[in-house]
């Protein structure tokens, strides 16, 4: 992600209201020793290069990040101060710029983007680096320069962080539960079970936890997983299409006699996590393919685009969530399969993606207030014959239902020096293949499809 595309990309200069003024290497320097009424203090004043040249930021990949009205823009910083945004490769000359640019896209009422409120450098907005510049080289100033654009943006996301919670307070648990508004994966390190302790309200809900075995805790895995290659390469697929995070269902049996639990088939939902809306009619539409399919609903899935494909305190508790909804109301045993998929993180081995099944052991009795043990589960992928029509037409779909979103991985572009996004997704794919060679022929068309998206 942090190589250059092969073409020139494009600049984008407007910034809207909000947008920072160029100053030349002389005028920085003057920025620096000047004080009082007649100085070059602004909040325009102070710009990216200037926090760059005295060492208060640092170029690099993906160190900056925009989250407006439940969507994540994720851009590179570079040694000349300007933006470039990793999904498009264009780039902006300031932070107002590409905070205008990004939140246009996702509301086109919006007159300026707030830059330095809006974006955040390494998880820190970067008007308090601009603070930081203040206090160190103009101690005398007036805060309120760099303050008096905080207010709207706060006023914004806080909005967006409230609602869902007022919306949904009496809502039935379902796919309405999984589908809110994550963070990014992208910087998020994992913890050990063993350093959580009881819950904490004030404890991140994103904080990512290691899996443990079933050894580990004293248990034997209480059933058997079979998964279909055709349900593995419906779900990366997924999963590859947007830097958003995904979430969708799976479809299988449950054998009581054999304590086998085979998982047959994907169901990727095509909506927006924080559009709740349409989750209801989402989940009712799935609900009925399972039905006209004779399959039950045996588990759940969910990407996290860059990060470790391990599930946060959040997905600890939405699986323990649908394990006891599946166990039913006769307290028979049916289990429930998580899986995790992380296509872009660069931890992971060569181009395939890393996928991770989980299950949620419940917390000792004498420990109710503890968070749910998360432990891997031993699977059996199964290869199948050939793709069916039911894959290629749900793929088709979903090539649909991104085709003009913001957040769309733009294939052409490179995911490392040597491997574009389409040789990454195809590579990944391959790890799914069926038996009929021919497949490869067939996702041609889909292919060639990602290639003309816009």
């Amino acid at each position: 992600m942090g190589s250059e595309p092969p073409s020139s990309p494009q600049v984008v200069e407007d910034g809207g209201e909000e947008d920072e003024e160029e100053l030349s290497g002389g005028e920085e320097a003057d920025l620096r020793s000047s004080s009082g009424r007649g100085s070059l203090l602004t909040r325009r004043g102070i710009t990216l290069r200037v926090l760059l040249k005295d060492g208060l930021v640092e170029p690099g990949d993906g160190v900056l990040a925009i989250h407006y009205l439940g969507k994540n823009f994720v851009g590179d910083l570079l040694n000349d101060g300007k933006i470039r945004w990793v999904e498009t490769g264009q780039i902006f000359n300031s932070p107002s710029a590409w905070a205008t640019h990004c939140k246009r896209l996702v509301n086109p009422a919006k007159k300026s983007g707030c830059g330095w409120a809006s974006v955040r450098y390494r998880g820190q907005k970067l008007v308090q680096y601009k603070t930081t510049w203040l206090h160190k080289y103009q101690p005398s100033a007036d805060m309120s320069l760099v303050s008096e654009e905080d207010d709207d943006e706060d006023e914004e996301e806080g909005k967006t962080a409230v609602q869902p919670d007022e919306k949904t307070k009496n809502n039935k648990p379902g796919l309405t539960d999984v589908m809110v508004s994550r963070r990014t994966d992208r910087e998020r390190i994992p913890v050990r079970y063993c350093t959580l302790g009881t819950r904490d309200a004030t404890r991140d809900p994103h904080t990512l936890v290691e899996l443990s075995a079933f050894s580990a805790i004293n248990r034997f895995q209480p059933f058997n997983v079979a998964v279909s290659s055709n349900v593995l390469l419906l779900m990366d697929f997924h999963c590859h299409l947007t830097t958003s995070e995904v979430v969708g269902y799976l479809g299988g049996r449950w054998d009581t006699n054999t304590q086998l639990l085979t998982v047959l088939r994907a169901f990727p939902c095509r909506t927006r996590l924080a559009d709740r809306d349409s989750a209801s009619a989402v989940e009712e539409e799935i609900c009925q393919n399972l039905f006209m399919r004779g399959l039950s609903l045996v588990g759940w899935y969910h990407s996290h685009p860059r990060g470790p494909a391990l599930p946060s305190l959040q997905d600890i508790d939405s699986q323990m969530d649908h394990q006891l909804r599946l166990q039913g109301s006769n307290n028979g045993f049916q289990p429930c399969l998580g899986i995790i998929c992380g296509p872009y993180y660069h931890g992971n081995q060569g181009v395939a993606s890393t996928i991770t099944p989980f299950w949620v052991v419940p917390p000792p009795e004498q420990r109710p207030n503890d968070y749910g043990i998360p432990v891997a589960v031993e699977v059996t992928y199964v290869q199948d014959n050939f793709l069916t029509s039911d894959v290629l037409n749900e793929m088709m779909l979903l090539v649909d239902y991104y085709r003009a979103a913001p957040d769309l991985v733009q294939f052409s572009q490179y995911w490392c020096p040597d491997t574009t996004m389409l040789d990454k997704i195809k590579g990944s794919l391959s790890c799914h293949a069926p038996k009929d060679q021919a497949y490869s022929q067939i996702l041609e068309h889909v292919y060639s499809q990602l290639c003309n998206m816009h």
